[in-house]
């Protein structure tokens, strides 16, 4: 059977840095540390005054068809995964073709288009969608572009506001892919929650302690769902975990329950058992209360474990890189996760080539899923070509003033007039209102 999945990946961030140690910090009257060691954030990633979840979405996927070598005619499929929108009708999608029109020669007419929601899982939805819809023999030999846009903004003061971000991610799916392929195990941790929402708001309304309770809950939903569905989820098979990340932070606290998941009743389980025993057994202990606080012990002395640091040091650290300089992307976490992790394999000279990454995604409200997909032979000539390290080195550092300006341009329910921070160039950006309300785009050369 055809292996279906990643064929090419790109990046665009936004092109202001608010540093969170020198700049945010200081401002909060906070210890950096809360920051870069709690969190485990440096910066974030916003956008300028002409940028927005549209022009972000429209040049990855501009850069992402040129370097393909691909017109509107190659493009069947257009899903855009966002929870930033700012129309409850016109999907994002429609105003990325739009973007595209202005330079391809062609258009994407005959391209289904559409957008998803589910907070920040819905990217890998699409992501899934399209590979379902190859798959089907749908395609007629095209292709599918998935892309995750957003702009994480907090309202001011909110406890949320140090992990804000912006940027998309353009993914091209397609048949003998040169990323990763997609396997059909998959697994779904599901519930009705209301830890992180929007009703009819821009700035989202976030039960703190309760989202990462969620989080947890649903990805060991999900772990034991892919079990279920044939995957095997021992801690070699796996050269790279890319999570969710809302922060860095956050993945710490997931992967070292998730590793406690994987190696019960497995040799590694067995090998720890001398250093710090075996798991505990629900069936050992006539009390609730007392099993969890023995899995509680169990589990910081399993953290505190060479084993467990070694593994984590392979598998999961090197999907931060990204993340930390960068902020929450929403829909675009997980995917960025990957793009980091693959980059640094290649810097490190590993050959994945063959071998499982395992895909932790997750989205507020709430749904976790888990998937396995197998790294492609083309990997490393499609991962070298990112820029997002140096897209990252060349933003445009703001001071708080500036940064409490941007966010008001960027709040819809404030009228603030800014002069961009940044010179545009080769890129779309936003144009100004039409006739009824809609948003306007120019590419700018």
């Amino acid at each position: 059977m055809t292996e279906v999945g990643i064929d090419g990946i790109e990046i665009w961030a936004g092109k202001l840095e608010l540093d969170l140690a020198e700049t945010f910090a200081p401002a909060q009257d906070d210890d950096p540390g809360k920051y870069t060691k709690g969190l485990g954030l440096y910066s974030s990633s916003l956008p300028d005054v002409y940028e927005d979840i549209v022009t972000m979405a429209a040049n990855a996927s501009k850069r992402l068809l040129e370097r393909k070598g691909l017109t509107p005619d190659d493009i069947g499929r257009i899903d855009v995964a966002t929870e930033s929108s700012f129309d409850k009708s016109k999907p994002i999608s429609t105003y990325v073709a739009g973007c595209l029109e202005q330079t391809f020669e062609g258009d994407f007419h005959h391209a289904n288009k559409g957008e998803r929601k589910f907070a920040c899982v819905s990217g890998t939805q699409a992501l899934d969608d399209a590979y379902n819809w190859i798959r089907a023999g749908r395609n007629r030999g095209r292709k599918a572009l998935v892309i995750a846009t957003d702009t994480a903004l907090y309202e001011r003061d909110d406890p949320g506001e140090a992990t804000q971000g912006a940027g998309a991610v353009a993914m091209l799916i397609d048949e003998d892919p040169d990323v990763t392929a997609l396997s059909d195990a998959q697994g779904f941790g599901s519930a009705d929650e209301t830890d992180f929402l929007k009703p009819n708001q821009q700035f989202p309304s976030v039960d703190g302690k309760r989202s990462m309770q969620v989080y947890l809950a649903r990805m060991r939903e999900a772990m034991m769902d892919f079990e279920r569905n044939g995957g095997d989820t021992h801690p070699d098979n796996f050269e790279l975990i890319p999570f969710h990340t809302p922060f860095p932070g956050m993945v710490r606290k997931a992967a070292v329950l998730g590793y406690r998941h994987c190696i019960r009743d497995t040799e590694i389980e067995d090998e720890l058992a001398e250093e710090i025993g075996r798991q505990p057994r629900p069936e050992a202990f006539d009390d609730e209360e007392e099993y969890l606080d023995a899995v509680k012990e169990y589990t910081e002395a399993l953290g505190e474990t060479d084993a467990y640091a070694d593994w984590y040091e392979r598998t999961v650290q090197p999907t931060l890189a990204i993340s930390e300089q960068v902020g929450n992307w929403y829909t675009g976490s997980v995917h960025i996760a990957r793009a980091a992790g693959l980059a640094e394999a290649l810097e490190e000279g590993r050959e994945l080539s063959g071998r499982d990454l395992l895909v932790a995604s997750y989205g507020s409200g709430a749904q976790a899923e888990i998937h396995a997909e197998t790294v492609q032979p083309g990997w490393e000539d499609e991962i070298a070509q990112l820029n997002i390290q140096e897209q990252i080195e060349s933003r445009e550092p703001i001071d708080f003033e500036q940064y409490e300006a941007i966010h008001d341009v960027h709040n819809h329910d404030a009228e603030t007039d800014m002069e961009p921070l940044t010179t545009p160039e080769g890129e779309f950006v936003f144009d100004g209102w039409g006739r009824m309300g809609e948003r306007k785009y120019t590419y700018v050369e």
